[in-house]
């Protein structure tokens, strides 16, 4: 049985100069509206990762999310995604494991290995090392998480007797890129594994604006997005960069697209979405870059109060 839909955020805290606000106020609105939605019903809130950008993109999203773990009660707290070649994965469990006591046990960990030239280059370190960094941290966390002494000898990382006690940790999916060349194929492996692909949470961003007047609402948000776009782009200009999944286009990725729209309109698309790719947590921009938290929080209350529940609802039904 697949496991029931979870409704969320996701935050990067960029800031441009069209915001109008200095960071220490950014900060200070998005936690409001984190504790805000958190008492409405939201689920889940995540934290995406780059570095050495100019707009402030969120660098280090483990103390965000402890002092939002700190104001909130319900929300689960996790990464989309937390690039493991930049975090030794040892610090990394202590860090989750510190987190995971602050939010009596909301936190949780989706992890990627990154693509852009430019933070290699600021971390000292070759993009070739990207996927032995996030193999060998991937198995290293496996060992910390167990809470069991271990020791590991590989090529990235050589340490003994290590112990640390973590919190729980099972491996789920976000899945970037064609549907046939991501998803598809890691639900094939689970499958030829032994193991059940409904048993496991595939999450992704998809980020909604609940209106019932789109065209005085979405300009600002389509103006921070293609803004988003330019930005992710350019991190691809350098030829040594490893973004994307190879020959994967535009169309054949699994949309991530905005939803714009009424409340019926919102809940048919997204129960669409979820339908047809099998989604168990969807979340979406809640501050696009340049903007205001005020500026969505009307959104993203109608989102978890009057579209949330009927996704969830026809979801379970499915």
């Amino acid at each position: 049985m697949r496991p029931p839909l979870r409704v969320g955020t996701v935050y990067d805290f960029r800031n441009t100069p069209e915001s109008g606000m200095d960071m220490p106020s950014l900060y200070a609105a998005i936690m409001d509206q984190v504790v805000m939605l958190d008492g409405r019903g939201l689920d889940l809130v995540w934290f995406t990762e780059h570095h050495f950008l100019d707009d402030g993109y969120l660098p280090s999203w483990v103390p965000m999310a402890g002092a939002i773990a700190a104001r909130t009660k319900n929300v689960r707290l996790s990464s989309d995604v937390c690039l493991l070649p930049f975090n030794h994965p040892v610090r990394l469990a202590e860090d989750l494991a510190v987190l995971d006591n602050i939010s009596n046990g909301r936190v949780e960990v989706g992890v990627g290995m990154g693509y852009a030239p430019h933070e290699f280059r600021g971390f000292g370190l070759p993009v070739a090392r990207r996927v032995s960094l996030t193999d060998e941290g991937i198995e290293v966390l496996r060992h910390c998480f167990t809470g069991e002494k271990f020791s590991f000898h590989g090529k990235r990382y050589d340490f003994d007797d290590v112990v640390i006690r973590p919190a729980r940790n099972d491996s789920n999916f976000l899945p970037q890129g064609a549907r046939s060349m991501v998803l598809d194929p890691w639900r094939a492996t689970l499958k030829a594994s032994g193991r059940k692909p409904d048993s496991y949470r595939v999450g992704i961003i998809r980020s909604c604006l609940v209106t019932d007047d789109p065209e005085r609402d979405w300009p600002a948000v389509r103006a921070a997005e293609r803004y988003r776009g330019q930005v992710y782009r350019s991190f691809n200009k350098d030829e040594s960069a490893a973004g994307g999944v190879s020959g994967n286009t535009r169309e054949a990725s699994i949309p991530q697209t905005w939803v714009v729209g009424n409340v019926e309109h919102c809940v048919k698309e997204l129960t669409s979405f979820v339908r047809e790719y099998g989604i168990t947590d969807l979340v979406t921009w809640a501050v696009p870059p340049g903007m205001r938290p005020e500026q969505m929080n009307g959104s993203l209350e109608r989102l978890v109060r009057d579209v949330a529940p009927r996704v969830k609802a026809a979801a379970a039904a499915a």
